[in-house]
């Protein structure tokens, strides 16, 4: 059914743009057909369906970078609440390992809800384990993000190197390389949606340089930039992995990446926190993405990413998450917030705005991913947009700069939310779940994360 956005008290396109009023919004089938002063819209909404949207601010959906889906089973768990990385993950891959497939489907679709009620409509996870060898979790895990509406871009993950020969995973979530690379592209075959619009994606994602081969790496990337698919891993995210990589490779992290012939427009990386300014300079002149994650680098004490320097030298810049079990929630609002002020710590107030933040959440996303048809709301575009409430009470005396108090103020819950021109969030309320279910799903999280957390 096409939608007839009434009335928008607050409107943002993205990018440059600034804040409108007034502004109503016509969607048929998947895409934005028009913008515009109501009487003008009005005349081409015969037959759709009215969506008044008073009091409302209506942006560009969210775009989430980096995810790890898995982790809302394990999130708070004591033994790791003052872990650092390489200490945290220790603890926690023995759990992992215990997944099922039916794990990955119920703490995907929690996932999916909890970014879509904060303002997320386009969503990357990195799913890099793979308990037991049950490639199957894959699939459950677009059967989930299908039930939910969310657009989904699904990293094949993958480890290769267990403790055994020099990584951190265990035996039992790691795989050879000749698997890894075959179930990657039965995956892509299977599912990945190339054209404009799709709704789900793969994307080739080897864990990390302490997890996997080099000639993993190598292979990945290769078989990546063949298909014109995105290539993604962790990259430079903490001090030990910088000394790992120099006592096993006899380089920095992003040397290595440059060695594998990963640093491209078609790679984005996680973290990306311990960047020299040579190397800085360098990744801008390649393109490379980065999928900044401002709550998991200070929950983990990993460190600041230099995210305004890499602006200034040209490095394309999304905002993620991360996993729930080094963020212990997954609300996309909350990350431009902390994105904000995180930056602000080191570099003062001027270095970084609103604006700046929203942007690298909306567009920036969209661009690390390789899209051209969301991150904006203009004719043509997928419709894929949020709206948030401004009369609560976190708003209040701040009506001054609508769209900046989405940030200042910390929204942190949508009003509305539409993904690929279906209405999924309407009045604070899920359109394809029901109350009780929601309740039943969290009910269900919840058992099974106290079964999780005794092991």
């Amino acid at each position: 059914m096409n939608l007839f956005l009434k009335n928008v008290s607050f409107f943002w396109e993205g990018g440059s743009e600034p804040l409108r009023e007034n502004v109503s919004i016509l969607i048929e089938g998947t895409k934005i057909k028009e913008v515009g002063p109501e009487a003008e819209v009005s005349k081409k909404a015969a037959g759709a369906r009215n969506i008044y949207c008073d009091g409302l601010v209506i942006i560009p959906g969210l775009v989430n970078t980096h995810h790890h889906f898995y982790q809302t089973l394990t999130r708070n768990l004591p033994k790791v609440q003052n872990a650092e990385l390489f200490e945290w993950l220790i603890n926690l891959y023995p759990i992992w390992a215990n997944f099922t497939p039916e794990d990955f489907k119920l703490s995907t679709t929690i996932a999916s809800l909890e970014l879509l009620e904060s303002g997320c409509t386009t969503a990357v996870d990195h799913s890099y384990l793979v308990p037991q060898g049950q490639a199957i979790i894959y699939q459950r895990q677009i059967e989930a993000a299908k039930q939910t509406g969310l657009r989904f871009h699904l990293c094949r993950g993958s480890m290769s190197r267990s403790k055994k020969d020099g990584g951190l995973p265990p035996d039992s979530v790691v795989q050879t390389e000749d698997t890894i690379m075959q179930e990657t592209k039965e995956l892509v075959s299977h599912y990945h949606q190339f054209q404009s619009g799709g709704m789900i994606r793969i994307i080739v994602a080897p864990c990390s340089p302490f997890s996997v081969t080099p000639e993993l790496m190598i292979e990945a990337k290769k078989y990546a930039n063949s298909k014109g698919l995105k290539a993604h891993t962790h990259l430079a995210e903490t001090k030990d992995e910088e000394n790992y990589c120099i006592r096993e490779y006899g380089c920095r992290p992003f040397e290595l990446m440059e060695k594998y012939n990963w640093m491209d427009k078609n790679s984005f990386f996680a973290h990306s926190i311990h960047f020299s300014q040579e190397e800085i300079t360098r990744m801008g002149e390649a393109k490379g993405g980065v999928a900044h994650c401002p709550t998991s680098n200070m929950r983990l004490g990993s460190g600041i990413a230099p995210i305004v320097e890499m602006h200034k030298a040209g490095v394309p810049i999304g905002l993620a998450v991360d996993g729930s079990a080094s963020n212990d929630c997954s609300n996309m609002m909350q990350e431009v917030r902390q994105c904000l002020l995180l930056q602000r710590v080191l570099k003062g107030a001027k270095c970084i705005s609103a604006l700046d933040a929203l942007n690298y959440a909306t567009s920036g996303g969209a661009r690390i991913l390789g899209r051209d048809d969301i991150g904006y709301i203009k004719a043509g575009y997928e419709a894929d947009l949020v709206g948030f409430p401004l009369g609560r009470l976190r708003h209040a005396g701040g009506s001054s700069d609508p769209l900046a108090s989405l940030v200042f103020c910390s929204a942190d819950k949508v009003d509305l939310s539409i993904v690929n021109g279906e209405l999924l969030i309407h009045k604070g309320k899920f359109t394809r779940f029901s109350d009780e279910e929601i309740n039943e799903l969290q009910q269900k999280q919840n058992e099974r994360a106290l079964q999780l957390g005794k092991l």
